[in-house]
């Protein structure tokens, strides 16, 4: 199913109303629906198009195609989700998962004017950031790394740009993203904590549009059309910041002061492309490829130069074959890749620094319906994995200087999954599932089954309860010797001692729909337990070692917590108000003649968030004009600070040291982070030469809150003696009210 604009329409309704029978869309626009023998009256749908009706008489299997025209285009660009979404999402029995919709996101106000779909997730109950800014994702007690991001099944490394202020997401490609935080379908895996599923455009297969954007930090341009028209069609989308023409500008103006220093140059830039053609009536080619990186430079007047570049490289090619109506195939190979390069020289030398992981994978994915209450998918993958984990050069321009290492492994990941969605009676549904997964990386082998089960029973029209079960491994590891996630950090396979991380979790809930359908309350719990999660022992030696195994250390973890959720799709205001009360824990015990972490005792790490209320609210003031608030509550985060100090006598240098004496790890909380962000969508008339148009404007912590980013110590001394009489603590915030505006076309 597609809408005129040739954009597929995942989610759409799909209903027979006499036989109380229905289905939705997947993510490309794909349906199967069982139906009785007979003369049917099928209705399809979806908010902001105009509904169709299709009479058929069933003798046989037949396939439609069906394209709907918007309904309003100004509509159509405002309201993403209705009250149908709501009622589905009651009925549904997966837990844990969150919708969104770029149109959505490019409404709420945004740093800098940037649309970033993460930074929208950290909206949601349950996920919290991993610092003022950051686009980081910690989703129900889970690192960084246990997140797995997929960009149409493709996986990403680094979601990232600007060491985590903004994410690799162009919105001008982005359909829509889905976010699993519990209860996991079969056919993921690989992660602990959740899943990230973002789906790219496809293109309009009607004719040629062009669409674009100028920011305060960044432009976009994006050009899409037909192939061939009704057959297939294509996009193609670029984002670039300017840091660097000003930097460069201001360096240049400056050059040869005295007292001048340079400023480091930095931008990054990405490249979206999707094509996608109808090869028969059950055949579709689609393709998806990206490119981003990261550039930093810097050189000083006496001659030192420093370089770092990083970023992700993806392609993937996907065959879809529908067999029948009751069975497709989906069938992709691809290659992901991320990689980082540091490199600095002065005078006659040179250094230079690197890491890559590259991925090369093969899956196929079944969808059968073979009745009305059973939807079974199964499939199989198998990836190789190549590990550069260090690669370290040192040289000098007359070679007397010449030394290099290089650290790298192979592994292979492999996968076979079913998982059979069940309709057991009207009001009983449930959703069961087993994954097996396995992981080679000489001379080690690891594997383990990984059950999925969720369900959802109905006490009335209005009210559903649900539960979920999910176990799942990580062979593949992110090893950091810093609590932020950064560009240097290296992934590493399970082998020798490095065992597969394991994480389980139970989930229960509620659903009501309340005023007559307009607003969807949940409240879910969850518990969630892990082992062999890893850290690095104190000291530490990470680059360039072959023997980095014996750096680890390893232990348990553990979250749960509670998740309320209101949300209202319908109607001139729109949004929804989310609170979490959790915990989360680490546990490292004494191992290889260390004492552990926090010397084996329990510790919060440094994303634990004991409350986090969120509220965004979305109001369409007229056709034209369209105003959104978002406010973010959360808990302090957890820092380690010294409690006092002793006097330690310097025999070497002489005097007198005062050493700082520390408590235990993250046993202190740093001030609640609280912000108020404001936004103002006003659509302009259309001109001659843009048929759309538009001004966005933001305000981005918009009552100048200076909310903590770390707090480290200053000495206070005697005015008149200048010896040192104390310490205080000094904070540092990273962003006062920053305004925005971002002029956005479509022509």
């Amino acid at each position: 199913m597609r809408g005129a604009d040739g954009l597929a329409l995942p989610g759409a309704s799909v209903a027979v109303p006499t036989l109380n029978l229905g289905t939705a869309t997947e993510a490309d626009g794909h349906f199967s629906l069982s139906l009785p023998e007979g003369p049917q009256q099928v209705v399809v749908s979806f908010v902001g198009y105009t509904s169709q009706t299709l009479a058929v008489n069933l003798r046989h299997n037949q396939q439609h195609t069906f394209t709907l025209a918007a309904a309003n285009a100004e509509l159509a660009e405002v309201v993403v989700q209705g009250q149908q979404t709501l009622k589905e999402k009651l009925q549904s029995t997966q837990m844990g998962v969150e919708h969104l919709t770029i149109r959505e996101a490019k409404l709420l106000p945004a740093l800098f004017g940037e649309v970033d779909i993460l930074k929208t997730l950290q909206l949601k109950p349950g996920v919290q950031s991993g610092g003022e800014g950051s686009s980081g994702l910690f989703v129900r007690g889970g690192s960084a790394d246990q997140n797995l991001v997929l960009v149409d099944n493709v996986l990403v490394y680094n979601p990232n740009h600007l060491f985590g202020l903004f994410s690799v997401f162009n919105s001008d490609a982005v359909q829509s993203v889905d976010l699993y935080k519990a209860g996991f379908p079969a056919q993921f895996g690989g992660r602990l904590s959740s899943v990230v599923d973002v789906k790219l455009r496809e293109g309009d297969r009607e004719k040629f549009v062009t669409t674009g954007g100028i920011g305060l930090i960044s432009s976009r341009l994006s050009f899409e059309g037909p192939i061939q028209k009704g057959k297939g069609s294509f996009i193609v989308s670029g984002r670039r910041t300017y840091f660097d023409i000003f930097t460069r500008a201001l360096n240049r103006a400056n050059a040869g002061k005295e007292d001048y220093s340079p400023i480091p140059d930095y931008y990054f830039y990405d490249f979206n492309a999707k094509a996608n053609y109808t090869l028969g009536e059950k055949d579709q080619l689609f393709f998806t490829g990206y490119l981003g990186r990261d550039i930093f430079g810097f050189t000083s007047p006496n001659g030192f130069q420093a370089n770092f570049t990083w970023g992700n490289t993806l392609g993937a090619l996907r065959w879809q074959h529908v067999f029948s109506p009751r069975l497709t195939v989906n069938t992709a190979a691809s290659v992901t890749s991320y990689k980082y390069n540091l490199g600095n020289s002065i005078d006659q030398f040179s250094f230079d620094l690197g890491s890559t992981i590259r991925d090369y994978t093969l899956r196929t994915d079944f969808d059968y319906v073979p009745n009305t209450r059973h939807n079974v998918k199964f499939g199989a993958l198998l990836t190789y994995h190549d590990f550069g984990v260090g690669r370290l050069q040192r040289s000098s321009q007359d070679n007397s200087v010449n030394f290099g290492a290089d650290v790298s492994y192979t592994g292979q990941e492999g996968a076979v999954y079913a998982t059979d969605n069940i309709k057991v009676t009207d009001k009983l549904q449930a959703e069961l599932g087993l994954r097996a997964t396995g992981f080679q990386s000489a001379p080690n082998h690891f594997g383990g089954l990984e059950p999925r089960a969720s369900a959802r029973y109905s006490l009335s029209d209005n009210i559903a309860l649900k539960g979920s079960y999910a176990l799942m491994y990580q062979y593949v590891h992110l090893v950091s010797n810093s609590g932020a996630s950064l560009p240097t950090d290296i992934w590493y396979p399970s082998r020798l001692s490095v065992k597969p991380e394991r994480s389980q979790q139970v989930s229960s809930g509620a659903s009501f729909l309340l005023g007559g359908g307009k607003f969807l309350l949940t409240d879910e719990v969850y518990y969630k337990w892990a082992s062999n999660q890893i850290d690095f022992r104190d000291g530490a030696q990470i680059f360039a070692n072959n023997d980095l195994d014996s750096q680890f250390l390893f232990g348990r973890g553990w979250a749960y917590g509670n998740e309320l959720y209101l949300e209202k799709k319908t109607g001139k205001t729109t949004g929804w108000i989310g609170y979490t009360l959790a915990w989360t824990k680490r546990n490292f015990p004494p191992q290889l003649g260390t004492t552990g972490i926090n010397n084996g005792h329990d510790f919060y790490p440094n994303y634990d968030r004991r409350h986090n209320l969120n509220i965004v609210v979305l109001h369409e003031l007229n056709p034209r004009i369209s105003l959104t608030a978002s406010f973010v509550y959360t808990s302090g985060a957890p820092t380690t600070l010294p409690f006092g100090r002793f006097a330690l006598q310097d025999i070497y240098q002489g005097g007198i040291q005062a050493v700082p004496v520390y408590p235990d790890r993250n046993s202190y909380r740093m001030i609640p982070y609280h912000r108020l962000d404001l936004g103002l969508v006003y659509k302009l008339r259309p001109s001659r030469i843009s048929g759309q148009r538009d001004l966005t404007f933001s305000i981005y912590n918009a009552y100048n809150r200076r909310n903590a980013y770390f707090i480290y110590f200053e000495q206070t001394r005697d005015k008149a003696t200048d010896k040192v009489t104390g310490y205080r603590a000094q904070q540092v915030s990273l962003f006062p009210l920053i305004p925005s505006v971002t002029y956005n076309f479509k022509f």
